[in-house]
């Protein structure tokens, strides 16, 4: 994948003295050009974003075009038996490896950082994931304890932010889940979240 940056960094480059194509590389397929993208980003590209790169966005069902070509493309992955696919993820399009190689991935990142969390942070990012947006007072009267340092432990991981403030005396911050949250745990939205009766107050 460098090497294929370099190659686009020269051509982009000798292309310069001519008008550049507004289409870049469009002699290969939808497909091809969306699977480099993706792979050589270092985050979730949303399909408008995608289509904006390509050249291509404003034209008529660029989006439904998009969506077959990562259903093709993750096809071939599967008829392959390949070790990743293209998923959705905090609203953009990511290269995962198949969940069965979370423990050999695991060994080439270290310790995961979900993994890291204590026990404390896992049950008040979930209370928030669940509630949000939640003011402090709400998590402490759920878990029965103060959590003002683990709080600030989520916001400095960045899964957690401060999503406005309550309409009530003091108006105090509400607490609310981030798009690293997302990533972190592998969802594509907040829709995603496994369905719980156990965090009511």
């Amino acid at each position: 994948m460098a090497g294929s940056g370099k190659s686009a960094q020269d051509g982009t480059a000798h292309d310069q003295a001519g008008p550049l194509p507004e289409v870049p590389c469009a002699d290969q397929p939808l497909s091809r050009r969306i699977e480099a993208l993706v792979f050589a980003a270092d985050r979730p590209l949303p399909d408008g974003r995608i289509a904006d790169l390509l050249g291509i966005a404003g034209q008529a069902k660029v989006g439904a075009a998009i969506r077959e070509a990562i259903d093709s493309l993750n096809a071939n992955y599967a008829a392959a038996a390949s070790a990743f696919r293209i998923e959705q993820v905090a609203g953009g399009r990511q290269v995962l490896t198949q969940p069965v190689f979370a423990p050999v991935v695991a060994r080439l990142r270290g310790e995961r950082q979900q993994a890291r969390l204590t026990q404390p942070a896992i049950e008040t990012l979930a209370i928030i994931a669940y509630r949000q947006p939640i003011q402090r007072s709400e998590v402490e009267a759920i878990r029965g304890v103060a959590c003002g340092e683990v709080l600030r432990g989520l916001l400095e991981r960045r899964l957690v932010r401060i999503a406005g403030r309550a309409e009530e005396l003091g108006r105090p911050m509400l607490y609310g889940t981030t798009n690293e949250f997302l990533k972190v745990f592998g969802l594509g939205s907040l829709a995603d979240l496994p369905q719980s009766r156990e965090l009511k107050v």
